[in-house]
């Protein structure tokens, strides 16, 4: 079996592919690795420096792939309200482009990664019957994606399957972006021997899951052929954490003594950012196997290995409106 990756230098593209390659899958991918890095890419994947917009292009190496996996996105959704061209672009015409190439290039199934983004805020755990109200254009664009996907496929009568993975972490985790990723942001900044962000109060809560949870999920729903035209939630809805406690963690794990630095809460951030996973256990067994812990064991010793590093700004703000948040406007990470 031809799996293609998109992203697949990207945090969960890498370990989809690693996945696949330890099974004896034939594995290509692309990514512009902007978001990427291609220490990530496992040497037996078929490689393309390419961007997921370039609908040609996409044509010609989706040719021979029996499934597309689309983990390709520039995922900012705090970005999102001052890049909305950039991210929405990437995201919704991207993901047009790769769905239109892929039913071109007669693969048998797509499977696109969406996000809880397009939940938008609610004070309940999301489910999947759930009516989206995405409050900022990444979630806007991922849903629009969606909805493109499931017209495409019934249209021209190919399978496909939307995952709507939610806070993952782990091995390959960016952490030298300043935008997203706040448990690697926070270990990059510690072994600098830096003090870390929180935004707001820092009583958002979270479920954090490892992405060795996730993996087995979007598999059955790459290659089981039972289950078909399904949207579902993969990530944990129990053992809240708050983004405070999350700090208390990492600190104490790295024995660091100072206090975070608290900021002003930016634009449109959601306080509780939870997906309910019944439909996921009883459709995919999803269990989780990796606690926070665990992850934040895997994460530090991962970026250990891979050296503390400054962080990069790939991505220019589109929009300088006062409600920026001042850590991204004066460049403070």
């Amino acid at each position: 079996m031809h799996i293609f990756i998109t992203g697949v230098a990207g945090f969960l593209g890498s370990n989809l592919a690693d996945y696949y390659i330890n099974k004896g899958f034939q594995v290509s991918g692309n990514d512009t690795l902007i978001g990427g890095d291609l220490k990530n890419v496992n040497s037996k994947v078929k490689f393309y420096e390419t961007e997921c917009e370039d609908f040609e292009n996409n044509k010609k190496i989706f040719k021979g792939a029996d499934i597309v996996i689309h983990a390709a996105a520039y995922a900012h959704e705090g970005l999102s309200n001052f890049a909305p061209n950039l991210i929405t672009r990437n995201i919704f015409s991207g993901s047009v482009s790769v769905f239109t190439a892929a039913i071109e290039s007669k693969v048998k199934r797509i499977v696109f990664l969406s996000s809880m983004a397009r939940y938008g805020k609610n004070d309940k755990l999301f489910k999947e019957g759930d009516i989206p109200n995405p409050v900022d254009p990444y979630g806007i664009a991922k849903l629009a994606a969606e909805k493109i996907l499931i017209n495409l496929a019934k249209t021209h009568n190919i399978e496909y399957n939307i995952a709507i993975p939610h806070n993952i972490i782990g091995k390959n985790q960016r952490y030298t972006d300043p935008y997203r990723n706040v448990a690697a942001i926070m270990i990059n900044m510690i072994l600098q021997n830096r003090r870390p962000v929180i935004y707001g109060d820092g009583e958002q809560k979270r479920c954090f899951s490892d992405v060795r949870d996730c993996i087995y999920c979007i598999d059955r729903l790459a290659r089981d052929k039972n289950i078909n035209s399904e949207l579902v939630n993969i990530g944990p809805d129990e053992n809240y954490i708050t983004i405070n406690e999350l700090y208390q963690v990492i600190s104490n794990k790295l024995k660091f003594n100072l206090e975070p630095q608290y900021f002003e809460d930016r634009p449109n951030e959601v306080k509780l950012a939870n997906c309910d996973a019944n439909k996921a256990r009883e459709l995919l067994q999803y269990n989780t196997k990796y606690n926070i812990s665990d992850s934040i064991d895997d994460m530090i010793l991962d970026i250990k290995n891979k050296g503390a590093k400054n962080f990069v700004y790939n991505y220019d703000i589109e929009i300088n409106s006062e409600n920026i948040p001042s850590t991204w406007k004066d460049k403070h990470f």
